[in-house]
Order: structure tokens, then sequence, then C-alpha cells
């Protein structure tokens, strides 16, 4: 007896799917893919879980995912349950040594072991650590240029990357882990500094000659003024819509972390829409994915 139709039809595109992802398997086998997990996808409970399935599937076919998560909305809820209130300057948090200490405690402890017990669930094997564990990032203090006039903004416990040692990474990656960084380090002083998670993985990607960045946000990646998706950009051409004010807010952050990557050599940088799921998946394995594709050269 012959199967139904819709049975069959089905089959065929599972299999059409699975056909198609082969070159792409062929191609980064092997190779590291950095991605910066935030978003929506890091507080709904369904996207968290595709994610995490993402990543092992990746690792299981021969990639090596490294994942960096940033918390800023997990931070905000434990600082309003202690009574405190964030503030922020140029989109940056202003960090005293109280709020460091939430932040070491959120990003450090809650959300690095989620994430990690996340990719377990899921079959892998995760490993949480913070750019303090083997001092393989080590941070400076950053102060952010005035609007004003020439003087710096300090905003405490901040920091950006002094350096970078990929030994510990590519030690976990060998043995078959699976790396969860959280984006905290040390200074040549001891403090202890909070920096922004997609200047982590934009420099992490750069420093383990990443394939593929691979950033995570809650929007179709990056709009023309039109709200019109743009997919193929170049550093000229992000330039381009950065100085005529297409490329603005929220996403000029992001987007100097990913140019910084894409100058420096990671082959291709991809901002995606983490409210899709598999987006991860779809990305990496599919010719259409899911966002704006960012190309070195």
């Amino acid at each position: 007896m012959n199967a139904p139709h819709n049975h069959s039809s089905q089959s065929a595109e599972k299999a059409r799917i699975l056909v198609e992802a082969l070159p792409a398997i062929q191609r980064f086998h092997g190779k590291t893919i950095v991605v910066k997990f935030g978003g929506n996808a890091m507080t709904d409970e369904i996207l968290k879980a595709d994610f995490a399935r993402d990543v092992v599937l990746l690792k299981l076919v021969g990639m090596n995912p490294v994942v960096v998560h940033g918390g800023g909305p997990q931070i905000e809820t434990a600082l309003a349950r202690l009574g405190m209130k964030g503030t922020f300057v140029q989109g940056m948090r202003v960090t005293d040594a109280a709020t460091m200490d939430v932040v070491e405690m959120v990003l450090g402890g809650q959300v690095n072991k989620e994430v990690v017990e996340l990719i377990n669930q899921a079959g892998g094997k995760a490993v949480g650590l913070t750019g303090q564990d083997g001092a393989f990032i080590r941070a400076r203090k950053l102060m952010l240029p005035s609007d004003k006039d020439k003087s710096k903004i300090d905003i405490g416990q901040v920091g950006e990357i002094d350096s970078i040692d990929p030994l510990v990474i590519g030690a976990l990656e060998q043995a078959g882990f699976i790396p969860v960084v959280a984006p905290i380090a040390t200074g040549a002083d001891g403090t202890t500094y909070n920096i922004n998670a997609d200047l982590v993985a934009g420099k992490l990607a750069e420093i383990l000659r990443a394939e593929k960045l691979i950033v995570l946000t809650n929007t179709p990646g990056v709009l023309d003024k039109d709200g019109k998706l743009l997919s193929g950009l170049t550093p000229k051409k992000v330039d381009d819509l950065v100085a005529k004010g297409v490329i603005s807010g929220g996403m000029l952050p992001k987007i100097a972390s990913v140019l910084d990557a894409a100058r420096a050599g990671v082959k291709s940088c991809h901002i995606i829409d983490g409210r899709v799921p598999h987006a991860l998946l779809l990305e990496v394995l599919t010719e259409t994915g899911v966002g704006t594709l960012i190309r070195s050269k």
C-alpha cells in the first residue's frame, strides 16, 4: 500500500533540507563558530531549548561552537529585587562595586549555569567559564568619550579587552567540550570588569580565527531606512550606512564589534533574528539564512 501523498511530500522536503545542509557541514567541519547568545532567545523557554539543540547539533556534525552570552534583562531583575536601579550612559551600564557584585552573580553564576545546563540537557558537553578562568581574557578600564568636550566619562567597573589567550578555549574544543563564556574579566590590578558581550564575542572570533561570528538579536537583522532587511554587506557598505544615519541606536555597538571582527579576517559575520525558532541552524546550514551577512571583503 502506498504511503499517503502528504507523508511522502513531507519526507521529500526533509530529505531536501538534509541534502542542502551537506555542503555547509563539509565546508565548516573542524571550524570555530562564535555565537553571541542574547535577546529573546535568552528569555523565551522554547527558543532557549531550540538554541541549545542547535549548538549541540553543530558540535556533533564536526563544527566547534563557542557561546558568549549577555544577561541585561536578568541583571535588571536582580538589581530591582535588591532595590537597586540600573543607570546607563551611551548605552553602557554604569557599574559601581555593588552593581558589579550583582553582575558577577548573574552573569558568572545564574545565567552561565543555565546556558551550560540547557546544552548538557540537549546532549552536549558544555563548560561554563568567565574571562577570569585561566586568565584567558585580560581587561582594562573603559573610559567613554564625552559628547560635550574632549574629557572622558568614568562609568565604574566597565572594561574593554586588553588581550585574549586562546589556549583555554582551544583545549576545551579539542576535548569535545562546548565553551560557554560569561563576559567578565580581570584587569592587571585585580579589578573585576563587566565587558559588553558583543565586544567579547567579536574579539574572541578574531583571536580564535573563527570561520563565523553569529550575533543573535531581537531584530530581523540590519534594516534599511524603509525597514527592509539588508542581507549581503561589506565593511565599506556598512560605513556608508552609518554615515547616512541608516544604522543607528542599539544596532551601533553590535555592528561595531561585528565590523571589527570582519576587518580582522573573520570570514563571515551574521546579525540574525534570535526570535526565529532554530535561527542558528538556519543561518549556518541553509543557503537562505535569517539575517544580515557581513563578509570580510
